[in-house]
């Protein structure tokens, strides 16, 4: 199944791994937001956490990739992720998940990458939120 990505950290347009993973493999680039989620600072990188019914979101991008390119980011943006499919040490998980699309208020099926269970935990029990959910915001 081919979903766009939600994009939320260094993968954002003017972000370190935006030209690095994307530049010339993109058909689009929207506004988006991630309901139901909190933002949290890592060192170096954000984490986003589901937190259902706390009102949270997290702001970033619908990247929609050219076709051609799509498996191969995939594998790449799962590697850059440390994401491993069924491995819980993973430092985030991709998951498919609606998110708005801030210029027309649809609803759009995505891959976004989530905190993995173990960080996602430490997160909640003491890690600094970023206010308002966007990490161009970050302090």
């Amino acid at each position: 199944m081919t979903l766009p990505f939600f994009v939320y950290g260094t993968l954002r347009p003017g972000e370190v791994n935006h030209d690095l993973f994307l530049r010339g493999r993109i058909r689009s680039e929207a506004p988006g937001r991630l309901d139901d989620a909190v933002l949290y600072a890592g060192p170096g990188y954000p984490y986003a956490v589901e937190e259902p019914g706390g009102g949270g979101m997290v702001n970033g991008e619908l990247i929609t990739t050219l076709p051609e390119s799509y498996g191969a980011l995939l594998s790449e943006l799962d590697r850059l992720e440390d994401y491993v499919p069924g491995d819980p040490r993973s430092l985030y998980v991709r998951v498919e998940r609606k998110v708005v699309r801030v210029a027309d208020g649809a609803a759009v099926r995505a891959w976004v990458y989530l905190a993995g269970p173990t960080v996602a935990s430490r997160l909640r029990a003491g890690g600094r939120r970023i206010a308002g959910g966007d990490w161009r915001g970050r302090e």
